[in-house]
């Protein structure tokens, strides 16, 4: 439910529409891929669909296939012939009386154990292969540190913004600390940062135009500093304070005082 309310906020802040329910079908999420189909935020919201749903696993069970809306399915792809694939097939040999290399009484009894062994070691070669990508386009991206991007957030955390980059679809961290000259406050139900002083908000799906920081390629991290927002510039927070014109940070209790301000605005506005 929660994956599926972020999905909702994505959707509704690139402006298409997701029907509310007690439970999701797969026929509307196609239409939310049909409406963004050919605009700017495609990529987007496929992404930000995947990410929704749980990430599939294997079970002796059969519980269908929520992406193929079939309520039966069986795991069973030839010539590829993945493990799982092999315990289909040996499964069909045993039912069906047509050789000795079926599944025994013993294979059937564990079938729970191999299917979790199973999903383990994809999601580990899912990672992985992400992790892999990472550092080759960190390597790749190495020599032009400093060099300016166009992207897209992708992510909105506590922390600060991940950006998908146009030219390479590598992802990019811009750090809270480079988002601006004033102190952001994280709203987790909108996937947003909220300016305490300017109001300003920040979200998925916003174009942003960054810099390149820093590109590490044992371990595939990308840095990224903040330029612009849709178009534009960076807002200002408060007037710089005394000291040779630096930026003077708000102390605790009145930075506290302003969140919470901000917090009710946020949700008065969502209502």
């Amino acid at each position: 439910p929660e994956k599926m309310e972020s999905l909702r906020e994505v959707a509704e802040a690139s402006g298409f529409v997701l029907a509310k329910g007690q439970g999701l079908h797969t026929s509307q999420l196609n239409r939310l891929l049909a409406q963004a189909q050919g605009t700017e935020f495609d990529e987007l919201m496929n992404i930000s669909t995947l990410r929704s749903m749980t990430q599939a696993y294997y079970n002796p069970l059969n519980f269908g296939h929520f992406g193929l809306a079939l309520q039966n399915y069986a795991h069973f792809t030839s010539p590829i012939r993945r493990y799982s694939d092999l315990i289909v097939h040996r499964a069909l040999i045993a039912g069906h009386g047509w050789g000795d290399d079926g599944l025994s009484a013993a294979d059937i009894e564990t079938l729970d154990e191999t299917a979790k062994l199973i999903s383990d070691t994809e999601r580990r070669s899912m990672m992985a292969e992400r992790d892999t990508s990472d550092r080759y386009l960190a390597s790749y991206l190495a020599d032009r540190v400093g060099a300016e991007f166009s992207g897209r957030i992708s992510g909105v955390q506590r922390f600060g913004l991940f950006v998908k980059l146009d030219e390479t679809g590598a992802d990019g961290l811009v750090p809270i600390r480079a988002v601006g000259r004033e102190y952001f406050h994280y709203d987790a139900d909108t996937q947003t940062l909220v300016g305490s002083d300017t109001g300003q908000v920040i979200g998925i799906g916003q174009r942003v135009l960054v810099r390149l920081a820093e590109a590490t390629p044992i371990t595939g991290g990308l840095t990224l500093d903040l330029l612009s927002i849709d178009g534009a510039g960076l807002k200002t927070g408060r007037p710089p304070g005394k000291g040779g014109g630096k930026f003077a940070p708000r102390k605790p209790a009145r930075a506290k005082a302003k969140d919470d301000a901000t917090k009710r605005r946020v949700v008065r506005r969502r209502k």
